[in-house]
């Protein structure tokens, strides 16, 4: 069995390539994708559709453009890991996950425990909260190898 897993949230940490490099590690059959993580190229996603003097249209048509790559990633994904760090509000990883939920796609929440309060309708619906990357490795090993 071969998982797509997304990799949505924080993006001021190591996080993805440590659980990249534990499941390769593990030689777990895993093909990961993820939102565009480069802050700039992200903010800048919808320039191609014209110059904007207002930051609200700016954000508004990268906003757009950034949703069709982060829908079509979602909808196929067969489980979304979503990372919430402490130092910046990721509301984009909360939207991540209200989106999974609504369309039944099962995600591992991944926070400390700070977060519990902040995040507790986000934790309910997800599948798992786990605190590290290395507890997000063992249950995507545990899902594909049943040890």
């Amino acid at each position: 069995m071969e998982l797509n897993v997304y990799l949505s949230g924080e993006i001021h940490t190591d996080w993805r390539e440590r659980i990249k490099e534990g499941c390769k590690a593990h030689n777990l059959s895993i093909v990961f994708s993820s939102a565009v993580t480069n802050h700039e190229a992200s903010d800048a996603a919808g320039d191609v559709l014209g110059e904007e003097t207002s930051q609200f249209w700016r954000d508004h048509k990268s906003a757009k453009v950034n949703a069709i790559r982060t829908k079509t990633l979602i909808e196929n994904c067969d489980v979304a890991i979503v990372r919430f760090g402490d130092k910046y509000k990721q509301w984009n990883a909360a939207f991540d996950a209200g989106y999974c939920a609504a369309m039944g796609t099962p995600y591992i929440t991944l926070h400390d425990e700070n977060l519990i309060h902040p995040l507790k309708e986000v934790d309910a619906a997800a599948l798992a909260w786990a605190k590290t990357p290395d507890q997000v490795i063992e249950i995507l090993k545990y899902v594909l190898t049943t040890r």
